[in-house]
């Protein structure tokens, strides 16, 4: 989980090729801009390292920082915005269009608990042989399924068509009671 602090390359102390620097000190109040030799020296009296935190702005900025906890703070913050993301998958539930009526209940129950757990659901309607001129039997049968799944999603686009296959995405709703 190292990714942004090990790939981003710091440049620290005497490293640092500026000859200005919009310097920061170790209490985060705004020093000014100073010279590079001299916020150098700054920082070495508090036994701290002179960090470039922006190296592309004019001039660039640097703060006075002990450079070890300030990769700790950075890989902490990092993993804190992995943490949060939220990850939704997309389910896919495949149907005929002569399908009984228990087992489309039974679709429907788990379509019902994979939105409920946040993630989106695509019902496919798969076609064979004859059942291809009667394409909108199956999306009669995905309409049950969008009208019984109404209270918990709302549809994601359109109903599209690919080959022998008829698709619809749902998601959870947005103004979802809980």
């Amino acid at each position: 989980m190292e990714g942004i602090v090990e790939k981003r390359k710091f440049c620290i102390n005497q490293f640092i090729k500026a000859i200005d620097v919009r310097l920061i000190d170790s209490n985060g109040t705004m020093i000014g801009i100073v010279k590079t030799s001299d916020a150098l020296v700054l920082a070495q009296s508090k036994s701290l390292d002179l960090v470039e935190i922006s190296p592309r702005a004019n001039p660039p900025i640097c703060k006075i920082v002990s450079f070890a906890k300030f990769k700790y703070e950075l890989n902490k913050k990092n993993k804190e915005s992995i943490r949060k993301q939220k990850i939704s998958h997309v389910k896919e539930i495949r149907i005929r269009s002569r399908i009984g009526c228990h087992d489309l209940e039974v679709k429907i129950r788990r379509a019902r608990d994979f939105i409920i757990n946040g993630d989106k659901v695509q019902i496919t309607a798969m076609f064979s042989g004859r059942e291809m001129q009667h394409k909108d039997l199956g999306v009669k049968v995905m309409n049950k399924m969008v009208a019984a799944l109404s209270d918990v999603a709302e549809l994601d686009g359109k109903i599209s068509s690919i080959g022998t296959r008829v698709f619809l995405v749902l998601g959870p709703r947005k103004n979802k009671k809980e």
